[in-house]
């Protein structure tokens, strides 16, 4: 049988303790991501304007084109992470206020509605965390892209020293 919330007031925060980590986490890979796609946007502009200027060696358009191709990608998957982060971020707040409305419930009569907000509770947690998976993975393959860019820039700089 399940203890009454007043017997045991650390039930309400143990139930949404998960959720409100997750949120946190979220919260954190979010605003992350926000400060990457700045850079991204910056990025683009500088390479964009380099393009424009007649400074540039023209042996080396092919190379700023493909980063410039990359910075596109870049940002499109950027944007993508901060969805689904926003959306975990969403879904784990959702799962602590139904979690904490199911601790509110569990010393009462209403054994029905307990076990529904249980599984709304456990499902909305299960979006959060996926939608939390799927961003961290899109930030990897992000990061991929600007290594390959990085890689590219750094054998240019190495071939000015020869």
């Amino acid at each position: 049988m399940a203890v009454p919330v007043v017997e045991n007031p650390f039930a309400i925060l143990t139930l949404i303790a998960a959720p409100a980590v997750f949120t946190n986490a979220s919260s954190v890979l979010a605003l992350g991501t926000g400060n990457r796609l700045a850079r991204v946007v910056d990025r683009t502009r500088v390479v964009s304007k380099m393009l424009q200027s007649e400074s540039h060696d023209p042996a080396e358009t092919p190379m700023w084109r493909n980063q410039i191709v990359r910075l596109e990608k870049r940002a499109a998957l950027l944007v993508r992470a901060m969805s689904f982060f926003y959306t975990a971020i969403g879904a784990f707040a959702a799962a602590s206020l139904v979690s904490l409305l199911g601790a509110s419930l569990a010393g009462t009569s209403y054994n029905l509605s307990f076990d529904l907000i249980v599984g709304a509770s456990l499902i909305v947690g299960i979006v959060g965390f996926v939608c939390l998976s799927v961003g961290c993975s899109l930030l990897v393959r992000e990061t991929h892209l600007a290594l390959q860019n990085l890689s590219e820039e750094a054998g240019l700089a190495k071939s000015w020293l020869k």
